[in-house]
């Protein structure tokens, strides 16, 4: 059944390549027949208009339209022929035998040609349209045109014939291939194949010296290949027989010479035991010598579990002792934040003082124009040059008091929020923007008394729920620690303040150009206590409460580089996305 199975599989595979090259060489075979015939009706139109056109440009020229008829059924009868178009100078249709079969055609131009022209048509149509050149008196005028039309059908028509001797021819070849690879895959494979199952089916394994495989094809091919490899595997089995039996013998040999080993190893126990039993009463000697041992070992075990308790005080006071220098931290970095946040008060204060004080300078003068006024109105000795310099005065001081007064009270409510912001973790709402510039205007007295620069870099429509506090609290760190250790050589300092936002995250960045760090600084820069200014005054707590505020209340991460000479860049991210507004 598979060997039919694979004749067929074979025979089809070979037959379907076949089947689709002749379908492709007599598809190509017909479609050259019929350019070539298309080609040689074009010829027969030509030649034809060589016959004719002398006699029809003549006719027409005289205006013989009876001979044009005539002619132009003459012409007709011809097979090639299906339509002749026949137009004077004009583009007149003088064929009038064909006028309403021309009706539904639309000439390519309606003006007369000078030269031959091949033309052809949606509906099948093709030819030339050739000018009619008529001469007399030495001299040639084109007195019109003639359209010779052939069309498909003829052409089909022409290539009938030979393309069913074409079909005829690939169907006998197609027929006498199939019976050829019948007969030679019956030959050459599917009955050696039958013969060779049914042998291996009849082979007796336990009588292998008798059975062969044989075929009774004689030349060599892969069958006889397979049938000699089959014959040498039934030879190797043979072999292999022959090995497990010789192994069979060996086997019992060996079961004889271990049965006599065994009686010479029951001897040897025999005379080992009696050595055991003097080992054994070694063994308890050594048993009793473990026991004392044991008893050393209980004690050790007693005097470190001593040792581990009094560890474990001792272990407990220290966990208090952390506990205590925790909250002394908590406590000197909130005076770190009070003392901070009385230096702003200090200083917006000062600043407070001076548009106030401006103010009541201004008004204690605004006070004696208006009694010197008074004094001339009741001494009726006012004049109108008077009263004039008092209203200009007295604009001048109402101005000077406004803009003084307008000033002291942007300053307070900057510090009032700063201050409220610095003391408090509320959340609320922030325009990042707007929000850094009044931090830096509540240090403005900070930075009165130097030239250095403070540049903000930050988007307006960054606006979001945060601690607001905690933002102020690490923008007055970084400035306040810029101000007293980064700019100790220079007066004209900068720093840039950059703020984006990018993926749901604040990335905020701070750089001065002061003197920067070394690198065993920075690694130290985030300790609590690190200072470079030991015993001058600094705490060593600026940076690190900062690193707190960030990771604790931003959950956020902060990084600084820095080398000598080259400033300290702060850069810090911190997500929004959980206190963004809806």
């Amino acid at each position: 059944m598979q060997q039919k199975s694979l004749s067929h599989k074979l025979l089809a595979q070979v037959l379907s390549v076949y089947f689709i090259l002749t379908l492709i060489v007599s598809l190509g075979h017909v479609y050259a027949e019929y350019f070539i015939t298309k080609n040689q009706i074009n010829d027969e139109l030509n030649t034809l208009q060589k016959t004719f056109s002398a006699s029809l440009s003549r006719a027409i020229g005289e205006l013989n339209t009876d001979q044009v008829i005539a002619i132009a059924q003459g012409v007709n009868t011809t097979p090639a022929v299906v339509k002749i178009i026949i137009r004077d100078e004009h583009g007149n249709i003088l064929n009038t035998l064909t006028q309403e079969t021309l009706s539904s055609l639309t000439l390519p131009e309606h003006l007369i040609r000078k030269n031959k022209q091949s033309v052809s048509y949606s509906s099948g149509l093709f030819g030339y349209t050739f000018p009619l050149i008529f001469e007399y008196s030495g001299r040639s005028k084109q007195v019109g045109d003639v359209t010779l039309l052939s069309d498909r059908a003829t052409v089909i028509d022409r290539i009938t014939a030979s393309t069913y001797v074409l079909i005829a021819n690939a169907i006998i070849k197609t027929t006498f291939l199939v019976i050829l690879f019948l007969i030679a895959f019956r030959k050459h494979l599917t009955e050696p194949l039958s013969q060779l199952t049914q042998q291996i089916k009849d082979i007796d394994l336990k009588q292998l010296s008798q059975d062969k495989i044989t075929l009774a094809a004689q030349e060599s091919s892969e069958l006889n290949v397979m049938t000699t490899t089959f014959t040498r595997l039934i030879n190797r089995i043979q072999d292999y027989q022959k090995q497990l039996s010789s192994t069979q013998q060996q086997l019992l040999s060996a079961n004889n010479k271990l049965d006599q080993h065994n009686l010479k190893l029951e001897q040897d126990v025999a005379r080992k035991t009696s050595g055991l039993s003097q080992a054994m009463i070694d063994l308890q000697h050594q048993k009793q010598q473990l026991e004392i041992k044991q008893q050393s070992l209980i004690e050790e075990i007693s005097y470190r579990r001593e040792t581990e308790q009094a560890l474990l005080t001792k272990k407990s006071e220290l966990e208090t002792t952390v506990d205590d220098l925790k909250q002394t931290q908590e406590r000197l970095i909130q005076s770190e934040k009070m003392a901070a946040l009385g230096g702003l008060v200090a200083g917006i204060t000062h600043e407070v003082n001076t548009p106030v004080g401006i103010a009541v300078t201004t008004t204690s003068l605004l006070s004696d124009k208006i009694n010197e006024l008074n004094e001339a109105y009741t001494a009726k000795t006012l004049t109108s040059s008077q009263l004039a310099t008092f209203i200009d005065e007295a604009n001048q001081c109402s101005e000077l008091l406004q803009s003084n007064l307008t000033r002291a009270a942007e300053l307070i409510a900057s510090f009032k929020q700063i201050a409220v912001d610095q003391t408090s973790d509320a959340i609320r709402t922030i325009n990042l923007a707007h929000y850094l510039t009044e931090v830096i205007r509540s240090l403005q007295p900070n930075l009165k008394q130097t030239k250095h620069h403070v540049e903000v870099n930050c988007p307006d429509n960054i606006i979001f729920d945060c601690p607001a506090g905690a933002i102020s609290q690490i923008i007055t760190n970084l400035m306040i620690n810029a101000l007293v250790h980064a700019f100790e050589d220079t007066n004209q300092g900068l720093i840039r303040i950059s703020a984006l936002e990018q993926d749901n995250n604040i990335n905020l960045t701070f750089s001065d150009n002061g003197k920067g760090l070394t690198s065993e600084q920075l690694a130290k820069l985030f300790d609590p206590f690190f200072t470079t200014k030991l015993n001058q005054g600094g705490s060593g707590l600026g940076a690190h409460i900062v690193y707190n505020l960030v990771r604790q209340t931003l959950h956020g991460s902060i990084q600084a580089r820095s080398e000598p000479g080259k400033g300290l860049h702060y850069h810090i991210r911190f997500p929004i996305e959980p206190m963004r507004l809806t």
